[in-house]
């Protein structure tokens, strides 16, 4: 099977669970500002240093995959569950008693990967933007993605601090 299969030449695409779709649906436009974070997130895990927060990244990006396919998909059980939710909750508090608590606001781009990390942040909050609309256009939308994708750009942010953290 080619790369191309030519079957999007007439502006649709087919969801993971099969349906087919304008490419410039907000589902589409969601999950691909998702796939646009993962491409920040490989960015990020190339230029950072600690070799931790490269395998956190890598274990995220894992994740996001299955994220991916949930916004692909209509009718069928969420990848994304509970338990994605509260290890990102974890490592979220895991790090912040790393790093301490935040005293001031921040200015990206102390390092590259820091800064191709707090890309990724802002991505995620534009997809959680462009989630909430698909959930108010009555599409559906699971609960779980909801609060995974909120807590994804936390995430982003406590990985950019620990890899710009200096002992």
């Amino acid at each position: 099977m080619g790369v191309y299969t030519k079957t999007g030449d007439k502006g649709q695409t087919s969801l993971y669970s099969g349906e087919r779709v304008d490419k410039d649906s907000l589902r589409v436009e969601t999950y691909g500002t998702i796939d646009e974070m993962n491409s920040a997130l490989g960015m990020a895990r190339a230029f950072c240093e600690n070799e931790e927060v490269k395998g956190l990244i890598l274990m995220l990006q894992k994740d996001v995959s299955l994220f991916m396919a949930d916004l692909a998909s209509i009718g069928k059980e969420p990848y994304i569950n509970q338990t994605h939710i509260e290890d990102i909750e974890h490592e979220i508090d895991r790090i912040e008693g790393i790093v301490g608590p935040l005293a001031c606001f921040l200015v990206p781009g102390d390092t590259k990967g820091g800064a191709m990390l707090d890309l990724a942040r802002t991505i995620a909050r534009r997809a959680e933007r462009q989630m909430l609309r698909l959930a108010k256009s009555g599409e559906e939308v699971h609960e779980s993605d909801r609060l995974y994708i909120n807590r994804l750009s936390d995430y982003c942010f406590m990985l950019m601090r620990y890899e710009e953290h200096k002992d």
